[in-house]
């Protein structure tokens, strides 16, 4: 199954997708007001006919997760040759509102030239947990979706802490939908790959996850409850622009695609400074 939030005419809502159509799943009898709440609960079902995907302007599939967590260091390539994994993963957190959902632009910042683009896989938590054993932890899990983690990379290296340049309003996207977890049996089947204006930029299997996912719902529930909801994103391989010789970075008119093996395309225009 197919997830989307979605607004029309400025009303907000949220449904499942048959064919080229929204089937709106928040008209649904005792529905929750928002997705999250949707999969927390007996998650009830509609035949009411909604609209067509082409007459709504697509949101994040959660719009306003309570925890987006996001792992960096996190794919073995020729580039860490020699090099031993690390113990753990570097973590940071992402604000709801950096994110757009497919379809709507990405904002350039007035504060920098180097917006860079990461492509990954996110993980939507389904089901609440606190400690949730590495083996238990795949029950935990509602479905996955593309995720794009923009970044200005100068923000980000103004300190160890990455959160300035994770975290400016508009700059990442994750959609284009949330696919349920029983259409995607095997995560590590998975290939992620990252185009910018249609050329490819950053392509790997999730095969290659130095810290897979059970183990990431595990290390992260160890010191923070999941609850539905909320959003892992698994990482990005190397060629994004901030690696390439010379450096490229986004520029106004460029449009970001990241697909994923079942999950569909999450495409974003660059729209220059406001």
């Amino acid at each position: 199954m197919r997830l989307v939030s979605y607004r029309m005419e400025q009303n907000a809502g949220y449904g499942r997708i048959e064919g080229d159509r929204i089937v709106p799943l928040h008209r649904a009898p005792g529905a929750a007001p928002d997705l999250a709440g949707w999969l927390a609960s007996a998650r009830p079902d509609t035949a009411l006919p909604g609209p067509a995907l082409s007459e709504v302007e697509l949101l994040p599939p959660v719009p306003a997760p309570g925890k987006i967590f996001c792992v960096a260091t996190n794919f073995h390539e020729p580039s860490r040759t020699g090099q031993p994994d690390p113990d753990y993963p570097l973590v940071f957190t992402r604000f709801g509102d950096s994110l757009v959902g497919h379809g709507s632009d990405l904002r350039l910042p007035n504060e920098s030239e180097r917006f860079d683009f990461e492509g990954e896989v996110a993980v939507v938590i389904g089901r609440p947990g606190f400690r949730i054993p590495r083996d238990q932890a795949m029950a935990h899990v509602a479905g996955y979706a593309c995720f794009n983690d923009g970044s200005v990379r100068d923000w980000q290296k103004h300190s160890t802490q990455f959160t300035p340049g994770k975290n400016f309003w508009r700059s990442g996207s994750f959609g284009p939908w949330l696919v349920t977890a029983d259409e995607v049996p095997d995560p590590a089947q998975m290939r992620l790959e990252t185009r910018v204006n249609g050329v490819v930029k950053q392509a790997i299997s999730l095969a290659d996850f130095i810290f897979d996912i059970p183990w990431l719902i595990a290390y992260l529930s160890s010191f923070s409850p999941l609850a539905p909801g909320d959003v892992i994103a698994t990482g990005t391989p190397s060629g994004f622009g901030s690696t390439r010789k010379p450096p490229e970075f986004l520029t106004p008119g460029d449009t970001v695609e990241v697909e994923a093996t079942g999950l569909g395309v999450l495409r974003n225009r660059v729209s220059a400074p406001e």
